[in-house]
């Protein structure tokens, strides 16, 4: 087991559910015993975990840390908990974007972690160490650790001078990474009380969480994985000397944002203005500081990576969805297809999704993955199929 474990799990953690008008207006009985106030069970719930840690981050190694975990439920599927062993799910962020802004925006039916929940889902979303509510490391504090071009974006004043790095080095790593995802998995594990959970992932999630599972797959039941951030060629081990140099973390402008997005467009309303102006809104929200730089942006840390390789893969068991968007040009569709074909799993499906970029869950087409990733979760199986590749919205 890695060094990061939750402790006093699930004692000692905080809890606060965001709906507070559901339970205003009905109290802490009525949840009790929904039946005596008419059938409360549909209500979706969203509740808010800290997850208590010792980090292995190398800036702040043995230091206490906290985890965000989101979790989306219906209040009859959490008052029957003890029939939840095969509908826990766990997503898992990529490397800018926090959880519960990636896969549960307020806008129409774009929630992923919501549809699951309809569906009777217990479903939940983590914040590795860097993002959204989780710790941040008081070097993320400091403009001056980041490139020069970016420092001059948010201190004009260090145009003709940029200001030298107080931290000189990558952020976070890979290993520190899967000591977070472990916690958070141990964490839901013991409060939902279930042996295996499954693993919904998102780009630099694949090694996040399909990494973690490729060690501990006793504790992992199915994995989807969007744009998963394959590299077939990545060295088996760290490089010899940790934290490595270079810049500890990156932001983002809403103009790069919107910018990246608009690179990936294949096909007419592709995605809907609408839907990216509440993403951005969350984005700010998760980031209270990097609002307050320049017009505002997102931070995240700079994750050295290593680990998650064909040798790797070939070895992993696991029932493994794929999906890839047609247009995606961060995680190009043929890192996924190389993907499929390491694979050592029997189970396992590669969905090409049509008029889909890189953050196909934001998109028209989002509809059409989170049925697919419902029906895999159910059945291990997409169209009946439990291995191959499947072509949808085409």
């Amino acid at each position: 087991m890695s060094a990061s474990k939750a402790s006093g799990v699930p004692i000692g953690t905080q809890c606060l559910v965001a709906v507070a008008t559901f339970f205003a207006g009905l109290g802490l009985a009525a949840l009790l015993a929904p039946a005596a106030f008419g059938d409360d069970s549909e209500q979706l719930l969203t509740i808010d975990h800290f997850v208590r840690v010792s980090s292995a981050v190398p800036v702040m190694a043995g230091q206490p840390a906290q985890l965000y975990v989101r979790e989306r439920v219906k209040a009859g599927t959490a008052l029957r908990g003890a029939t939840l062993s095969d509908r826990v799910v766990l997503f898992v962020h990529g490397a800018g974007t926090p959880g519960e802004v990636a896969f549960d925006v307020p806008y129409q039916d774009y929630s992923w972690m919501a549809y699951l929940a309809r569906a009777g889902f217990d479903v939940f979303s983590m914040d590795t160490t860097g993002y959204g509510r989780s710790t941040r490391p008081a070097v993320m504090n400091d403009p001056c650790n980041l490139t020069s071009a970016q420092q001059s974006t948010f201190i004009p004043r260090l145009l003709a001078a940029p200001c030298a790095p107080s931290y000189p080095h990558q952020l976070t790593t890979i290993a520190s990474d899967w000591d977070d995802v472990g916690a958070a998995i141990d964490y839901v594990r013991a409060l939902r009380r279930v042996d295996r959970i499954s693993l919904a992932a998102w780009s630099l999630g694949g090694p996040r969480s399909a990494g973690y599972a490729a060690k501990h797959p006793e504790k992992i039941q199915r994995l989807v994985l969007l744009a998963p951030a394959y590299s077939r060629t990545a060295s088996a081990g760290p490089p010899a000397k940790l934290p490595v140099e270079g810049v500890p973390m990156n932001t983002q402008s809403h103009d790069e944002f919107t910018a990246n997005w608009d690179r990936q467009v294949g096909c007419a309303d592709q995605y809907d203005s609408a839907a990216s102006d509440a993403v951005w809104s969350k984005m700010l929200e998760s980031d209270p500081v990097g609002a307050t730089w320049g017009s505002g942006v997102r931070r995240a840390p700079q994750t050295t990576t290593w680990g998650w390789n064909a040798a790797t893969v070939a070895q992993t068991q696991i029932p493994t969805l794929m999906i890839t968007g047609v247009h995606d040009k961060q995680v190009a569709p043929e890192r996924v297809r190389e993907l499929y074909m390491d694979l050592g799993s029997r189970q396992k499906v590669l969905i090409d999704l049509a008029c889909s970029s890189h953050n196909a869950m934001w998109e028209k087409n989002h509809t059409l993955l989170f049925r697919a990733s419902l029906e895999w979760l159910t059945q291990g199986s997409i169209n009946g199929a439990k291995d191959g590749t499947v072509r949808l919205g085409y």
